[in-house]
């Protein structure tokens, strides 16, 4: 594969989507999109892998399709971590300055970021990522880079995203049986964070809900650092699952209502009309389906309320939250969030792409075009044009990230 290509491989609960992009060969601010697949998954329940073999079709198929639109061999991705034993944990480190004139040096800051990442934890739990959220030297707090400065004790407070050892085995080993190679781990939501979020966003404080088919994922940001990082076990299947239970219908009849019929705006609606789905005209009152959708999604709200609670955060985000994932094409769901949480929402857009970048704009994409500029980000093989495409490129992304090779 030619460095100048970058893939995004998001193994979804529902799907798995790939996304090839390059640098913009017109010179244009940002990446290009060249190719991309989409193939359903049967492998997963609740973002973690329970049957290799469907999950290693799906990676193939989707991989196979890109290949095809894109004219590259993938050989290798940045892939997201997910589901809901991907777990957030604050930690601290210390260390002490021991060189002659106490001047920081880039070694110390390694030094103390390893020592936060010594943390007690279960054999079968493993660090996939870290960030450090600020520093402080001599007592002098929120630091954002000590490198250069002067002071004998260093201390960083970092936030170490762990997730379980035999989940990440199963991806790994159905990634080797599709020959496809993890250059880089993460997790969905951090992903989806670099598609839409902007430095001002990041920096004033914004979560950004990602929501998924079994999963929703939560990350915020403040300061232009990651401060906490969730995994909800709800999604959008549970909302069509409720609705299959609740209208007495067939799952794939109750996935058709919520395509068509969900609508959570607060515009009046004839709530005595009915609603007919599919060949069969199957009728069920729109009021019933209403009030079931809209108990889930309060349901989901609440727990990234509580997430929210964890750090001091509830109703005092400035930059409000962001919503992305399949389920953030719900009519009107940016306005029940702002109700429920107190705080500005939104539905988040992708930032600057060109090429195939309208058949990537659909909300389900959002996570798979995000790895695919991590990829940009993170691969060290540059294309020679990368002083001008690449600094553009790199303006989308946050440094916040540092990986764990595996």
């Amino acid at each position: 594969m030619k460095p100048e290509h970058f893939i995004g491989l998001d193994i979804g609960t529902s799907a798995v989507r790939c996304v090839v992009g390059m640098y913009d060969p017109n010179g244009s601010n940002g990446p290009s999109i060249i190719g991309h697949g989409l193939a359903p998954n049967q492998g997963m329940r609740r973002g973690a892998v329970v049957h290799v073999e469907d999950v290693t079709d799906a990676i193939i198929k989707a991989v196979t399709e890109a290949e095809r639109i894109a004219g590259v061999t993938i050989k290798r991705a940045t892939v997201n971590v997910n589901g809901s034993h991907v777990e957030g944990i604050n930690s601290q480190g210390v260390i002490a300055i021991s060189s002659a004139n106490r001047e920081i040096l880039l070694e110390d800051r390694l030094r103390v970021e390893e020592a936060a990442t010594i943390v007690n934890l279960p054999n079968n739990r493993e660090i996939v990522q870290f960030f450090a959220k600020n520093y402080s030297l001599d007592g002098q707090k929120n630091i954002k880079d000590p490198v250069g400065m002067q002071g004998v004790r260093l201390e960083v407070d970092a936030h170490i995203v762990t997730a379980s050892s035999p989940n990440l085995r199963n991806l790994d080993m159905a990634l080797e049986k599709a020959e496809v190679v993890p250059t880089n781990h993460t997790v969905s939501g951090l992903a989806a964070a670099e598609a839409v979020l902007t430095r001002q966003q990041k920096e004033a404080g914004t979560a950004l809900i990602d929501i998924g088919a079994g999963t929703t994922n939560l990350i915020v940001f403040e300061d232009g650092e990651v401060q906490h990082i969730a995994v909800l076990p709800i999604g959008g299947q549970h909302i069509t699952n409720d609705l299959a239970i609740g209208l007495k219908t067939d799952l794939d009849v109750a996935e058709a209502v919520k395509i068509q019929h969900a609508d959570l705006r607060s515009t009046p609606k004839k709530m005595n009309a009915m609603v007919k789905v599919g060949d069969k005209a199957h009728n069920f009152q729109f009021e019933t389906i209403e009030i079931i959708i809209e108990s889930r999604v309060e349901e989901l709200l609440e727990y990234v309320d509580k997430e929210l609670h964890k750090i001091k955060r509830s109703r005092k985000l400035p930059g409000g939250v962001v919503i992305v994932g399949g389920t953030a094409k719900i009519p009107g769901i940016e306005e029940f969030a702002r109700e429920k949480l107190e705080l500005s929402a939104r539905i988040g857009h992708l930032q600057n792409i060109s090429g195939l970048a309208d058949t990537v704009e659909d909300a389900s994409f959002t996570v798979v075009v995000g790895l695919m500029l991590l990829d940009m980000l993170l691969l060290p093989a540059l294309p020679p044009s990368r002083d001008s495409a690449g600094q553009s490129a790199k303006g989308l992304f946050s440094s916040v990230m540092k990986r764990f090779s595996r």
